[in-house]
């Protein structure tokens, strides 16, 4: 379809419904994960809470109807600088602007305002993607046009990511990343090679790391070291367990003060399942699953090219970082340290997937 040719329409109200739910379960969870922590080291019950809305979600709603007002197709237009931009604050993570918290480089501090330009590339680099993609549907097709330019693209983004170090960020960036490429069109082999190298890197930085590879084997071998290095999945694993079916109740968790380590962060759908149970789990998981699923069906009917791939971007990478972060905690895949999108505590996050669903429901007003 030609790109004069779109025509305004209403949202798509099931996703925007969908959305406002996970975000006001994520504050009501947080509440309550946080509550005995933030009592504890600032005296106040709902400090993270506070600190939640104040530089996550009113952000994140600015964002989300900046986003939504905008003609998406403006954002094709401000892609580079977007990107630029984005990288630049990569880069200064490195330097005496940056913040380094438990050993790593991932916070940008200016005065008063602290931010991660992990969670912000993961909006640019799919916005610049989406724009160099559409720009020439056929270079998706050749190797040397299309899948070396993408590769090096990719490369340095999260080349900048991993010696943060924030491996977990890179890989989901690349998955979102591929699904995009890849369902513009680029050949089936192109998309083998690039898995291939994918799995060569993640494997060769397992191996020379430490810390990676001890993730590895406590996932393979969960009872070797309960007081040390397995601590942290035995205690998840256990929060989980000890919900039943119905769970303890709300705010009744008693291990996510003393026993279960970052409770507000990666490990907080251990206090889902310890405090509302495998109902409450199993309802997050299906909310999660059509809230994906919908943002698909929005891409499924977007005529414009790079509509269509930018809600493909940013479903995928929700899609994968939602799974990432449940089957982590959960034993099934090694702990990454992934947060759970619009849940785990984290204001640049939040903000960043609001102003991501402002575009998704933006682009829901067009269809075929």
């Amino acid at each position: 379809m030609a790109r004069g040719s779109l025509r305004s329409r209403f949202p798509d109200y099931l996703f925007i419904g969908l959305l406002a739910a996970l975000v006001v379960f994520g504050l009501v969870m947080l509440a309550s994960a946080s509550s005995d922590l933030a009592k504890l080291r600032f005296g106040d019950s709902y400090y993270y809470l506070k600190h939640q809305i104040y530089f996550g979600l009113l952000p994140g709603i600015v964002g989300f109807f900046a986003a939504f007002f905008i003609p998406f197709r403006k954002f094709e237009k401000f892609a580079i600088p977007l990107l630029v931009i984005s990288i630049i604050f990569l880069i200064l993570v490195f330097t005496p602007f940056g913040l380094k918290i438990k050993g790593s480089d991932r916070w940008l501090a200016f005065g008063p305002l602290t931010f991660q330009p992990g969670e912000i590339i993961k909006l640019t680099f799919l916005i610049f993607l989406g724009s160099w993609i559409s720009r020439d549907k056929e270079r998706i097709k050749s190797f040397i046009k299309g899948l070396v330019p993408f590769l090096i693209l990719i490369g340095a983004v999260t080349g900048l990511l991993v010696a943060q170090p924030s491996t977990s960020i890179a890989v989901i960036i690349f998955l979102a990343s591929g699904a995009m490429y890849f369902a513009a069109g680029a050949r089936f082999r192109f998309l083998f090679a690039a898995g291939a190298i994918l799995v060569a890197v993640v494997g060769a930085i397992t191996l020379v790391t430490p810390y990676r590879m001890e993730r590895i084997m406590t996932y393979l071998h969960p009872d070797s070291d309960p007081l040390g290095a397995t601590y942290h999945i035995n205690q998840a694993v256990t929060a989980i367990g000890s919900g039943g079916l119905f769970g303890v109740g709300y705010g009744q968790s008693t291990t996510k003060l003393k026993y279960l380590p970052e409770p507000i962060g990666d490990s907080i759908f251990a206090v889902i399942g310890e405090e509302l149970g495998f109902i409450g789990a199993l309802a997050l998981i299906l909310v999660f699953t059509l809230f994906t699923l919908q943002g698909f069906a929005i891409a499924r009917r977007t005529p414009d090219t790079f509509g269509r791939l930018l809600v493909i971007g940013f479903m995928s990478l929700l899609g994968v970082q939602i799974f990432i972060n449940i089957a982590a905690i959960s034993g099934i895949i090694p702990l990454t340290g992934v947060p759970l999108p619009f849940v785990s505590y984290g204001g640049t996050a939040l903000a960043v997937f609001l102003t991501m669903c402002g575009i998704v429901a933006n682009i829901s007003r067009y269809e075929r």
